[in-house]
């Protein structure tokens, strides 16, 4: 299974967003394919020290796929290469 990993916090209109599109393109995947967790950064200081200007952050399996924006197309393409 592959793991996505949101990184963001609360208030933010951009995290919002990139929520809205790993949702919307993990809903297109069958159902056991893809697991989305979220993190924030303002609840924990190593993750706050890494990522804080860069939010949102998406990985996927650890590794970083991109940050600010997230594409929809972009997204897909990384997670059939994944499966």
């Amino acid at each position: 299974m592959t793991t996505i990993t949101l990184i963001g916090k609360p208030d933010c209109h951009l995290c919002d967003v990139a929520r809205e599109v790993v949702e919307t393109v993990v809903a297109e995947l069958p159902e056991d394919a893809v697991d989305v967790e979220e993190l924030s950064i303002a609840e924990d200081p190593a993750l706050y020290a890494l990522w804080w200007e860069k939010i949102p952050v998406v990985l996927i399996d650890g590794e970083l796929h991109g940050h600010w924006r997230v594409s929809p197309d972009r997204l897909r393409a990384a997670l059939s290469t994944a499966r």
